[in-house]
């Protein structure tokens, strides 16, 4: 059993994010690349009951002590699932394993199918009952079956041990899409939002989960999180509802940081050019992220390099884009 996930997991994703067939890296998998944590763990090769547990019990602290101060480097999750089976927990070190998994594909380094196929890996492999039983509880979840998923990781996380553990985070998920009004849950999930600063799967599953403001909040973070990532075009779908905007509205929809991000690079460069991707947006019925871009390409106009950008737009639009350039314009 011993390496058992090291194996499944280490291995499995270095294959996938390492093996690019000849194909160029994007920008989020050179910086995953270059952040990634190699598992390399020297643990005696005594059976974990024999050994001490407690320098294990302060690595898995530590670990978390670093994802709830807002950090995050791939190959973290793949490092704890070491560290769990060495100290005989074989379900929290599939839970770590499917972690690593969970982050890559919520920032677009992997496919769904790449998930699944880690999961069948693990339950084709004859191992002890407890990685089985864990792999098909998280398949469950994987696959959206809650209540069969909730039974079988109620065996092996309790949400009173650690509260912002994986495993509880699978729970809270669990208890709340099948019940959002569930009031003592959804306090319980909001309070563990500093350990899954970045992981987009957690403001995705909030985002359908609550509504309102914090609805609006929480998809703003999940698309900030990973804006190319595969929860992010229904994060912006759920900011247009609350904008008061269509669902198709959505695709033209910047969060505050994207736009702060497109004015910065602008502004810093002197490249007005970079503001075309702002454009969808300031061509939308008005609404708080449109308002906002629109204020802020006002304070770009006073410059002669972006006052005849707009001037050149405005020439070749119509409608509420060029009244939106006009007024711009104007500063």
């Amino acid at each position: 059993m011993k390496n058992y996930f090291k194996v499944f997991a280490f291995v499995f994703l270095i294959a996938l994010l390492f093996s690019a067939c000849g194909r160029e890296n994007s920008p989020a998998e050179r910086e995953t690349q270059a952040g990634f944590l190699p598992v390399r763990l020297n643990m005696p090769h005594q059976a974990a009951g024999e050994i001490d547990r407690q320098p294990l019990l302060r690595s898995l602290d530590e670990l978390a002590e670093i994802e709830r101060s807002g950090a995050w480097i791939q190959g973290m999750a793949l490092t704890e699932s070491g560290i769990r089976e060495s100290a005989g927990d074989y379900a929290g070190a599939v839970a770590a394993a499917f972690k690593e998994l969970a982050y890559a594909y919520g920032r677009g380094l992997i496919q769904k199918n790449d998930i699944e196929k880690g999961l069948l890996n693990l339950l084709e492999t004859k191992s002890e009952q407890a990685v089985i039983d864990a792999a098909n509880a998280i398949f469950a979840f994987f696959r959206e079956e809650w209540t069969e998923a909730a039974a079988g990781l109620s065996l092996f996380f309790d949400l009173h041990e650690e509260p912002d553990s994986f495993g509880s985070w699978m729970l809270l998920v669990c208890i709340l899409e099948k019940d959002g009004e569930n009031r003592r849950a959804a306090s319980a999930y909001k309070a563990i939002r500093a350990r899954y600063a970045q992981f987009p799967e957690y403001w995705y599953r909030g985002a359908r989960i609550f509504d309102g403001a914090v609805a609006a909040d929480f998809a703003e973070k999940c698309i900030n999180s990973s804006a190319q990532g595969p929860f992010a075009e229904e994060c912006r779908k759920i900011l247009a509802n609350h904008s008061g905007l269509k669902p198709e509205d959505g695709s033209s929809l910047k969060t505050m940081k994207e736009i702060e991000t497109v004015l910065s690079q602008s502004a810093n460069t002197l490249n007005p050019e970079l503001l075309d991707s702002l454009l969808p947006l300031i061509s939308l019925p008005d609404n708080p992220y449109t308002v906002y871009a629109i204020s802020a390409m006002r304070a770009l106009a006073s410059a002669s390099t972006f006052r005849e950008y707009f001037n050149r737009k405005i020439s070749v639009s119509s409608g509420r884009l060029k009244e939106r350039l006009s007024y711009i314009c104007r500063g």
